[in-house]
């Protein structure tokens, strides 16, 4: 008696230490289903598949464990895409179980059939079919494997037939998990010690490939005398306990990060593959180290590249670096930043008429969320107030769509960092755009007994995109929403829900909804006109928004303007 092709892909995901599958059963899906129900791995059963595969990525990029999601053919499978690219991008090791029609019906445009191949390609460190049953074992542990030691989504398609099929002679093929430390040769640590020693304005900007290197990394500033700029996704690993740290650059950094990065003469890039040329200094020697070899010198031209993991470099660099004696340069923009940080937080008080700005609610929740919270972000304000405000303080953790920017992220994203921490607090700090977006998913935070911690920034409008709008001279165009009671809401389908309005009631507000011991929703109607203000001024921008004030004026609108400027410039 042989085993299910359906059966053997199971057991590999579970030896492979898959302790959850996010999905939607149906069709030719089914079968699997089954075996997963009489597995150990949990079946989370989302209200739409993109939700599921955001709980994975996050899931699996938190635990570094390997994590599935599975759909049914054609259109079930087919949601996963934007949240498979999602999770590509931030290399988290995700499966995808995409049931597929029968192979004697698959070349003849078959009801549901769909090229997964093609569609998933762009997106997956693996992509492939299983042909025949004899290939079931051997295929999933390949996916499995790829997925985990390539860092990435694999696909895994499986026609409805073959799911059904028995194998008679299975072998043994099993996933390795194998995680080797790699570093430059000894002649390339060589050189780039000659560079660093020979810079005289040093500084560090450092990437998310800086994981577990917080050590290593204050050791090299120390010894060359660098203050440490990082890059949004770094914040976790390298703020906490940090004296050398500058903060970010870029739109969502600050002036100190921003400008150490502009005027240093060399620059030590860190498991950074920063995407805008701009923020690159053009006259420094720049020395940059990554596990990726593709990622070198991809943003911007380089004077020298290594591969190697940033802990194991450094460990094997810092002995040959030259104590630098001269810290004017360290201390010059440490000083900037611990003065920018100060600057920052001085607007966060309510706003005019006892509004609501959007920063200060964010400052309202960093002060009493836990010590050990898990953030997610949507992408827009919520996640720039959440990485400009927060604490990062070496137990909790920021979440957002940082390298793909999609929408909707921040609610999906918790629900798998819940499932993967039921004893820690998960916060979604949601913009009303995200949020309806996958609305269907707080059914799904009743459904599986999930107390996540959901925030609704309820400006009633696309507000980043309108920001963007404005800084480009434009009305704001096609930007509003009709947004219900989304506390009224919460509390008709079952969640604890309120709406604050007034900044007076806020702090008491969230201290409430964070005290639930169930799912809970507040709405907090923030002031729609609070810009997002990068670290520096161009001149573009500033002439967009001049022109957006006087074509504002013109139509009408003259008392959006002085409530702009009452709201972002007192």
């Amino acid at each position: 008696m042989g085993k299910k092709v359906a059966e053997i892909i199971v057991e590999v995901l579970e030896q492979a230490g898959v302790k959850r599958c996010y999905g939607i059963v149906g069709d030719t899906l089914n079968l699997i289903a089954e075996h997963l129900d009489r597995s150990s791995i949990d079946w989370v059963g989302v209200r739409h598949e993109e939700a599921g595969a955001f709980a994975a990525g996050a899931e699996a990029l938190y635990t570094n464990n390997l994590t599935a999601c599975a759909g049914s053919c054609g259109p079930g499978s087919l949601h996963f895409i934007n949240s498979l690219y999602e999770a590509n991008r931030n290399r988290a090791p995700v499966v995808l179980i995409a049931s597929q029609v029968a192979m004697s019906e698959m070349g003849f445009e078959f009801i549901q059939e769909v090229d997964f191949k093609s569609v998933f390609k762009e997106c997956s460190v693996f992509c492939d079919m299983i042909l025949t049953p004899e290939q079931a074992r051997r295929k999933t542990a390949m996916a499995c494997q790829t997925a985990l030691t390539r860092r990435g989504v694999a696909v895994l398609i499986v026609p409805v037939d073959i799911s059904h099929g028995e194998v008679k002679e299975d072998f043994p093929y099993r996933v390795h998990h194998s995680r080797p430390s790699i570093r430059p040769n000894d002649a390339e640590i060589g050189a780039i010690a000659e560079v660093l020693n020979a810079g005289r304005k040093t500084a560090i900007y450092a990437g998310s490939g800086c994981e577990q290197a917080l050590a290593e990394i204050m050791a090299v500033a120390e010894r060359l005398k660098a203050p440490v700029a990082h890059t949004s996704r770094a914040k976790n690993w390298l703020e906490p306990g940090n004296p050398y740290n500058i903060g970010m650059t870029g739109i969502l950094g600050n002036e100190a990060g921003y400008n150490a990065v502009l005027e240093c003469d060399t620059l030590l890039l860190l498991g950074a593959d920063f995407a805008w040329r701009q923020f690159y200094p053009d006259g420094a020697k720049i020395v940059q180290i990554d596990i990726d070899p593709t990622h070198l010198g991809r943003r911007h031209p380089i004077t020298l590249g290594a591969v190697g993991d940033i802990q194991t470099t450094l460990q094997a660099l810092l002995p040959h670096l030259d104590q630098h004696e001269d810290a004017s340069f360290q201390e010059k923009y440490i000083k900037r930043y611990a003065e920018a940080m100060v600057a920052a937080r001085k607007p966060l008080i309510p706003g005019h008429n006892d509004s609501i700005p959007g920063s200060y609610l964010a400052s309202i929740i960093d002060k009493h969320a836990a010590d050990d919270a898990l953030i997610c972000a949507d992408d827009g304000s919520p996640i720039v107030w959440a990485l400009r405000l927060f604490d990062a303080n070496g137990k909790r953790q920021i979440f957002g769509s940082l390298l793909h920017g999609t929408m909707a992220s921040a609610l999906p994203s918790a629900l798998g960092l819940q499932k993967a921490c039921p004893d820690r607090e998960v916060i979604a700090m949601c913009g009303d755009g995200g949020i309806t977006m996958l609305f269907g998913e707080l059914l799904t935070t009743i459904q599986e007994e999930v107390p996540i911690k959901i925030v609704v920034f309820d400006n009633s409008k696309l507000g980043f995109v309108e920001i963007e709008q404005k800084a480009e001279g434009m009305l704001d165009t096609f930007t509003k929403l009709k947004n219900p009671d989304f506390g009224k809401v919460a509390e008709a389908i079952g969640l604890w829900g309120k709406t604050v309005r007034k900044a007076s009631e806020l702090d008491a507000s969230v201290q409430e909804w964070l005290s639930q011991p169930g799912p809970a929703l507040l709405n907090v109607i923030v002031n729609p006109l609070e810009l997002v203000k990068p670290p520096f001024l161009e001149a573009g921008p500033v002439i967009g928004m001049a022109m957006y004030s006087v074509r504002a004026i013109l139509n009408g609108r003259g008392a959006d303007v002085l409530e702009m400027v009452r709201e972002n410039f007192r």
